[in-house]
């Protein structure tokens, strides 16, 4: 297959566009310079004679005001801060990953050329993949660029230290001339062929060669090339002696002179990329071991934290949470409150950033902790098979769909050790790892399922699903799998090894004719390896680190292309076909929040902010017809406007009132600037966001209708309700344990920890990352391993304030103690839950109303002295009998239904919906009444109720607490009866049934 790359996309010509115009004015010429080598052997030697060789580089001409001009006039058409000085030679390119970033900075490359005369680049990246990735794609574009720029010559090489030549050559051709070499070929000069004499290149030191060429150099990855801002890499950069210095990244740390700009938020936007949705694997129930997971440490103002994940008690229910601790911490009694954790304590804390460690001391031993790392976890290995059996499943299900488009589908796996997929005997033969042989063993079991059956036909799967995954890791000399870090020469080598059918052939992966569609790796993929057609990523290892999510989505984040057919080799658009799964094992909403302050740490981007530079690219009719941009200054003076205004706050940040406006179409601004209006409001909608704006509608006060409020009626009325009351309860101690017994042994069944998938697109726009569940997988069963039964009297005895006695009744007459040893944790709070419940019905029922006195009521005048507000879409407008002008309702349909009867009703003469203030005591909490209700029979007889709106009349329909909440009500109404036409409780879906007891 060949990959097809298309010339005219906009985005990218405008990246190119950013870079080219910095040098506008520069001439078309080029530096010359002598290059010597020492002539070899015989009589010439003696002579001593020496060859000359024309040595030729790039000349800038341009002075530093030329550049900062173009530079501040590509920032504004671009929509970017303008640089105040030229600090440095370093410009800024931010292309989100998956958009052609190598592809752009490579053509870039041609037009510099082409324009200016320039020959001599110097690609860096970090890392040996990344090498191999640019070499990749200088091969494959060669025909395509050619095409493009007339054929013209160019040379590309990987600069290598024992093949030195290269370098006199790169240095003496006329044509174009680009060299890529990895950072850690080139930082340590102490060590470093580059940095010695050589007689390879005539006697001088490589770097000297590169110097005089004035290359301009390309950074791919430059956070991770800078080794920080003073950090080696930088300091090889500059040994170079560069024209300029041009940074591509989708995570930049240092911003240098941004030039162009096509972020997380465009690139989704426009569909550059996959859209992304989570598989989120979530274990319920598994809460019965002392579990800590270490998450990070800080040593700030001489105090030495941890920040650790724990199970935590509250209100009576287990959750799991983020914590601080510190050294010498007691987990039971000063973190979680739970005896689970009884002699678990904080030890030593070690602050060395990825590499800290957390001592957990236990009865007898400790643990030490690395980040990620946890105690007291259910099986994770049970974890990591529901993991992978779910990315089979994803994979099976778009390889259905998607394969009959002529599309492959590939997964990605992440996992956190080589040994665990492959590892060695002690006569050096492979033997799988755990994911190895899980895989297989899910694989087949996938391919018995009857719906992935057209996939498998005529397969013979023993030998199928050993050919379909393949792992991606260094290799040793032994050709062995290991792990390694790129920082010496030997674990660049075992890098390299790598690199076949995975990076070098990555087409043949593409093709149908390959089996391999499940790749399992490490760290070597963290940046630089894609393949369009990874469609799922499973990460088998915690997902921490600063950048890691983007790092990881950015493995799967290219367009597809198809792998058959006439479009073969083709880009496919559309996120009905580009949605890339990431199976996750947090939370889809944590993962969510996660991304994005990712890309805020990492962009610079910030959700929800208008900054003053934002509208300066809005175009401008010019009064010759020409168009021009706003500019800086006008930008910054409606940013001052709309933070005048209170749209937004003085960091920028958009308030409800902006988004009020944008949504009703009120938005007005100066007069000066009222033609700009609506390329301001396309501005501001895309950072306001897609956020659900609960305060949308106006909020509105309700005033008294006092002409009802202070009528006969309603004092008649209000007379016989507005008395308050005490109560007093008594219960049979012995049907409470008979009841309680018997609601446990009714009790739900309490299951073993359960892992639940939970699936959510996200959409990321400039208000945030927003996620939103489109599916919940059923729960399976999975093993917490050895659990120690913790004191189920004490615990339950604590929460319930039952003794010990009618507690082991209550418990052994139940018959459910085989819940407790399968799940003790879920049954304690069900148990507790239960027999909690049961309590409070059973103060309902024996309890007894008394009216406190006469001097105890609520007055008539908090109508009018506390004050209620509503919104519009929860409110019935300009009634008449209501004591307020509007009636506001909150349960939907059957308060607003019965409020209109009430209206229509000739009978009803005068009602009040009940305020919020108007509170029955009840040993549940306080109860309020719906309405009040005054009815005239035949226009005479005046009946006064108190009615309660329900969706249904049944008790059996309504919650515990609410029906016993409306008995107490009814008891309490019932005991202010002092005369013959008292107010009446009744219960009601609509006016009928209230006229049924008139």
């Amino acid at each position: 297959m060949k990959l097809h790359f298309e010339p005219d996309l906009d985005y990218q010509h405008t990246a190119i566009e950013a870079v080219c115009d910095l040098f506008r004015g520069q001439e078309i010429n080029r530096t010359e310079f002598t290059v010597t080598r020492q002539a070899g052997g015989g009589a010439q030697q003696e002579l001593g004679l020496v060859e000359n060789a024309l040595g030729i580089g790039n000349r800038l001409t341009l002075l530093d005001d030329e550049i900062i001009s173009n530079l501040n006039e590509i920032q504004l058409r671009n929509g970017l801060p303008p640089s105040a000085s030229l600090a440095s030679g370093d410009f800024t390119v931010e292309m989100e990953t998956g958009t052609g970033k190598t592809y752009v900075y490579l053509r870039t490359i041609f037009e510099l050329n082409k324009r200016f005369g320039f020959t001599k680049f110097v690609i860096v990246v970090p890392s040996v993949a990344i090498k191999e990735g640019v070499y990749k794609t200088l091969q494959i574009t060669e025909d395509h660029f050619k095409g493009l720029y007339s054929g013209q010559p160019f040379d590309y090489f990987l600069y290598d230290s024992s093949k030195l030549g290269q370098v006199r050559n790169f240095a003496t051709s006329p044509t174009i001339q680009i060299m890529v070499v990895t950072v850690g070929a080139i930082n340590k000069k102490d060590v470093n062929n580059l940095y010695k004499d050589s007689e390879k290149t005539g006697g001088e030191a490589p770097i000297d060669l590169i110097r005089a060429t004035r290359p301009v150099i390309v950074v791919d990855e430059p956070q991770t090339v800078d080794g920080g801002l003073e950090g080696r890499g930088k300091e090889a950069l500059s040994a170079m002696n560069p024209l300029c210095t041009l940074r591509y990244s989708a995570t930049h740390v240092d911003k240098h002179h941004m030039v162009y700009r096509l972020d997380a938020v465009d690139a989704y936007e426009r569909k550059l990329v996959k859209q992304i949705e989570v598989a989120s694997l979530e274990v319920e129930g598994g809460h019965n071991k002392a579990y800590l997971r270490f998450l990070s440490a800080s040593n700030k103002r001489g105090a030495v934290t941890a920040r650790v994940e724990v199970d935590v008690e509250v209100h009576g229910k287990v959750r799991r949470q983020e914590v601080t601790v510190r050294d010498g911490d007691d987990l039971e009694n000063d973190v979680t409150g739970r005896s689970v954790y009884r002699d678990c304590r904080i030890g030593e804390i070690r602050v060395a950033g990825k590499d800290s460690l957390l001592e957990v001391k236990t009865a007898g031993s400790e643990s030490f902790l690395a980040i990620g790392q946890a105690i007291g976890d259910v099986d994770p290995d049970a974890i990591k098979r529901l993991m992978i059996r779910r990315t089979i499943t994803e994979h099976l299900e778009k390889e259905r769909r998607l394969a009959p488009l002529g599309i492959k589908v590939l997964s990605l796996f992440f996992i956190d050790a080589v040994e665990h997929y492959r590892s060695y005997d002690e006569d050096g033969n492979a033997v799988k790892g755990k994911y190895a042989t899980i895989f297989e063993e899910e694989y087949r079991r996938a391919a018995k399922l009857p719906e992935y059956a057209s996939l498998f036909k005529e397969v013979d799967l023993t030998t199928d699903a050993e050919e379909v995954h393949d792992g991606y890791f260094s290799i040793d000399k032994a050709k062995r799998w290991t792990d390694t870090a790129e920082n010496n020469q030997a674990n660049r080598d075992s890098a390299e090894r790598a690199y076949n059918l995975i990076m070098k052939d990555k087409e043949k992966l593409l093709s149908f004719d390959t089996k391999l569609k499940f790749i399992f790796s490490h760290s070597a993929l963290k940046e630089g390896w894609d393949n369009p057609n990874v469609f799922q990523i499973c990460a088998l290892r915690e997902i921490g680190t600063e950048r890691e999510r983007r790092q990881t989505i950015g493995r799967g984040l290219r367009l597809c292309v198809k792998s058959v057919g006439p479009e073969k080799g083709h880009r496919v658009r559309g996120f009905e076909i580009n949605t890339l799964t990431v199976i996750a094992t947090e939370s889809y909403e944590a993962f969510a929040e996660n991304l994005q302050k990712e890309i805020e740490a990492d962009t610079g981007i910030r959700f929800g902010i208008v900054e003053k530079h934002q509208f300066a690219a809005i175009s401008v009719q010019q009064e010759d017809g020409t168009l021009a941009m706003l500019g800086f200054e006008q930008s910054a003076a409606i940013h001052e406007y709309l933070k005048g205004a209170d749209f937004i706050d003085a960091k920028g940040k958009v308030q409800d009132k902006l988004r009020t406006a944008l949504k009703e179409g009120t938005l007005t601004v100066p007069d000066e600037l009222a033609a700009h209006l609506p390329q301001i409001k396309e501005v501001l909608r895309k950072i306001a966001g897609k956020l659900d704006i609960k305060n949308a509608d106006d909020r509105k006060a309700v005033r008294v209708r006092k002409e009802v409020l202070h009528s006969a009626e309603f004092q008649a009325l209000w007379d016989r309700i507005k008395h308050r009351t005490t109560y007093r309860v008594h219960f049979d101690n012995a049907k409470l344990i008979e009841d309680c017994t018997k609601a446990i042994s009714s009790a739900p069944p309490i299951t073993k920890a359960k892992a639940v998938i939970r699936k959510a697109d996200l959409a990321i726009g400039q208000g945030g990352v927003i996620a939103t569940e489109t599916a919940t997988s059923g729960p399976v069963t999975i093993e917490e391993g050895d659990i120690a039964l913790p004191d189920v009297l004490t615990d339950l005895q604590d929460r319930t304030q039952l003794t010990r006695r009618s507690l082991v009744t209550i418990l052994t007459e139940s018959g459910r103690l085989g819940d407790f040893r399968r799940n003790p944790q879920a049954f304690i709070e069900l148990a507790a839950e239960t027999i909690n419940r049961t309590k409070r019905l059973a103060l309902v029922d024996g309890i007894k109303y008394q009216r406190i006195g006469d001097d105890h009521f609520y007055a008539q005048e908090l109508f009018e002295q506390e004050e209620l507000t509503g919104y519009l879409k929860n409110m019935l407008q300009n009634t008449q009998k209501s004591v307020f002008e509007h009636v506001i309702y909150d349960s939907g349909g059957v308060e607003r239904t019965f409020a209109e009867q009430l209206e229509k009703n000739e009978a009803v003469k005068v009602y009040a919906k009940l305020p919020s203030w108007f509170k029955v005591p009840t040993p549940l909490g306080t109860y309020n009444p719906d309405w009040a209700v005054l009815v005239q029979v035949d226009g005479e007889e005046r009946l006064y109720f108190v009615v309660e709106t329900k969706g249904s009349l049944f008790t059996d329909d309504l919650r515990d607490n609410e029906a016993a909440k409306i008995a107490c009500g009814e008891a309490h109404f019932k005991a202010l009866a002092v005369d013959e036409n008292p107010a009446r409780y009744v219960k009601a879906t609509k006016i009928d049934d209230l006229m049924e007891h008139c």
